[in-house]
């Protein structure tokens, strides 16, 4: 439960923004050292996370040392998915998982584990398969159990958090059409949540989702199937929203009254993937527009009664996807390509700091 907040004077924050940002006017030898963004955290009961892309961990020196120091909480942006484990049938990579596991643990921070079912990212010797008949749908059942079990096992006591079923619905709340609901019918979503239990009984079980930040049909279809679960005994445990937002959109509604009707069943909630594009080019208006848009996740979840995590999508535009999917698009995350702080990056620390 996060703890009760206090109103922060204009003053105070001011005097926040600039242990955050560094910025003063004074010389720069005189500047105060800026507070991290996990340090801020600390008095939230909100771990504050980033998805970590490997490739950039293990040759970025800059983006090393921010993952470190600005964040208590990891996501394996693309490590832990099916295509990376299990590339041909039963031959397994686990070394850049294991890797981000290793360093999450080096660095006293926590590690979210993403994502066990999904339509996408699946390895071609199962979609090809299934395509060509090859895995019938017994067949498919059993695959997936021994999946779900093998990497949950794997990663035993040492994931807090798991994005079991991801994506499982459309826009208009019918479930997604996908070769796991053509192939096992929707019982899929109720087995992979007592499967990945039965591997790991103290991690806690999410569904997650992109555009359910608010009240809409899509997040009124995971409250119905997470109350009707729930009032099965099914292990559904926490929602989670991904929080890919764009400020030419503007910003979704009932965002606080969503997270509480869920959190009324006994769930915990998190923001798993936040990330705020715009068209290009920046300015200064978009940017502090995606300040504010940061800002309204965050506050929603520290104020929140079971609020747990709010993780961002990377935190440098020189290693986010948007660009390569949202063709004009860009500068979504708190820092630009040169590593940089944007305003985004201010209002985050300062929503953490009144939190606390």
């Amino acid at each position: 439960m996060n703890v009760f907040r206090m109103p922060v004077s204009a003053v105070a924050l001011a005097g926040v923004a600039l242990l955050i940002t560094g910025a003063a006017a004074q010389p720069a030898s005189a500047h105060p050292k800026p507070v991290p963004l996990r340090a801020l955290a600390a008095g939230t009961g909100v771990r504050i996370g980033t998805a970590v892309d490997m490739a950039a961990l293990a040759d970025d020196t800059t983006y090393r040392r921010t993952t470190a120091r600005e964040f208590n909480s990891v996501t394996a942006e693309n490590v832990m998915k099916w295509e990376s484990v299990e590339p041909s049938r039963g031959t397994y990579d686990w070394q850049p998982a294991d890797d981000l596991v290793r360093s999450a643990r080096a660095h006293g921070q926590a590690v979210r584990g993403h994502t066990l079912v999904w339509h996408s990212q699946l390895p071609g010797w199962l979609t090809t398969g299934v395509a060509d008949g090859s895995i019938g749908a017994t067949e498919l059942r059993g695959i997936l159990r021994n999946h779900i079990t093998t990497e949950v096992k794997r990663y035993k006591g040492r994931i807090y958090q798991w994005d079991v079923v991801n994506e499982v619905f459309e826009e208009d709340g019918s479930l997604r059409n996908s070769i796991w609901l053509q192939q096992l019918g929707p019982s899929y979503i109720e087995d992979a949540f007592r499967w990945a239990h039965a591997a790991d009984p103290k991690a806690k079980l999410f569904l997650n989702d992109y555009n359910v930040e608010g009240i809409n049909a899509k997040s009124t279809a995971y409250y119905d199937l997470a109350k009707r679960l729930r009032s099965k005994g099914v292990p559904v445990q926490g929602f989670g929203i991904q929080g890919h937002l764009a400020i030419q959109y503007g910003f979704p509604g009932q965002v606080a009254e969503n997270l509480a009707r869920f959190e009324k069943l006994g769930m915990q909630t998190a923001f798993t993937e936040v990330d705020v594009r715009m068209i290009l080019p920046v300015d200064e208006e978009k940017l502090a527009t995606q300040a504010t848009y940061f800002r309204g996740l965050l506050d929603a979840c520290v104020q929140a009664r079971r609020c747990t995590s709010f993780t961002v999508w990377g935190f440098s535009d020189k290693y986010s996807w948007v660009p390569g999917v949202f063709d004009g698009q860009g500068a979504a995350t708190l820092m630009n390509e040169e590593f940089a702080r944007k305003p985004a990056f201010a209002a985050v620390g300062e929503g953490l700091a009144e939190g606390a």
